[in-house]
């Protein structure tokens, strides 16, 4: 909540999110549900729209490109919120059995497997529906229900469940990943949505003082630089997204701190991750206009 007075967000959205933790506590089987996150998410207008919806029973359907930190504002949401937290990945083979549950023999008797979906409904979790445009038919069919103001799940052979009341499900997906579709409008209908903004200056500062505090203010700045030429050339549609990745930088800036030579470690972070040749060369181009060869780990801590 510190947090979140510092980037002064709402003092009344902040009293209703304490009144939300305190009447819904957390079943003590799910305790280890609860995670922090590794960073906390900066940005006070996309954190008051989230916090807003939530708190009025909607979930959250997060759009944008790549290195948008649609995951990061997910796991702070469940954390903001006190939530145990219900991860599903979705694939083209995610199927309806993955969501719901499957059968299973045990104790001499069949009894339902719960899945991600089923156990989110039974304990107040939030849910984080990750690259939902990528689920199939099957396992859409299983959101609508659930999503919508019947907030409930009809389990095949079972009892129908209805949501806890503190159950928010989070979608996220990005644009032109390999395997992705469009979104009908049935399942769009049922989120809040929000477009999250590309990174800044500002925002990359705050994460990687984070995530890299021990680093030289100077080679921060070079880190940054080449982040946000990277991510205009990607918007340029001078090169794809592929190196366009702020995990990889961060991976990178921790190898040198082991004593790998930055340009080095860039590569393996950034370089390497596109392969087409010519794209490679472009990319490569870029860092040594931020990240000279001849750098030293003692140049970047």
């Amino acid at each position: 909540m510190d947090f979140l007075r510092e980037q002064q967000v709402s003092e009344g959205l902040i009293r209703d999110l304490e009144d939300f933790r305190a009447r819904y506590t957390v079943d003590e089987a799910v305790q280890s549900r609860l995670a922090a996150p590794a960073i906390p998410f900066y940005g006070k207008k996309i954190l008051e729209m989230s916090i807003a919806g939530l708190l009025q029973g909607e979930n959250l359907l997060l759009t944008g490109a790549k290195a948008t930190g649609k995951n990061v504002l997910s796991e702070n949401l469940a954390y903001i919120f006190g939530r145990p937290v219900y991860n599903v990945s979705f694939h083209v083979n995610t199927s309806s059995a993955e969501l719901i549950g499957t059968d299973t023999f045990r104790n001499n008797e069949v009894e339902l497997r719960k899945g991600s979906i089923y156990q989110c409904a039974q304990y107040g979790g939030f849910g984080i529906l990750d690259e939902i445009n990528m689920a199939k038919n099957d396992a859409v069919s299983v959101l609508h229900a659930t999503l919508d103001y019947r907030r409930s799940i009809d389990v095949p052979g079972y009892e129908k469940i209805d949501l806890h009341p503190a159950a928010r499900f989070i979608g996220t997906m990005n644009y032109g990943y390999a395997g992705t579709k469009e979104l009908n409008e049935a399942l769009v209908s049922r989120f809040m949505v929000i477009d999250m903004p590309a990174q800044t200056e500002e925002t990359l500062q705050f994460i990687m003082g984070k995530l890299l505090p021990d680093m030289k203010e100077q080679a921060r700045k070079q880190w940054i630089g080449l982040f946000l030429d990277l991510q205009q050339k990607a918007e340029n549609g001078e090169i794809s997204t592929k190196s366009l990745d702020l995990r990889g930088m961060i991976a990178a800036g921790k190898t040198v701190r082991q004593g790998l030579d930055p340009f080095s470690s860039i590569e393996m972070g950034v370089v390497n991750k596109c392969f087409d040749i010519f794209e490679k060369e472009i990319v490569r181009d870029v860092v040594l206009t931020r990240i000279p060869e001849e750098w030293t780990c003692e140049d970047v801590y």
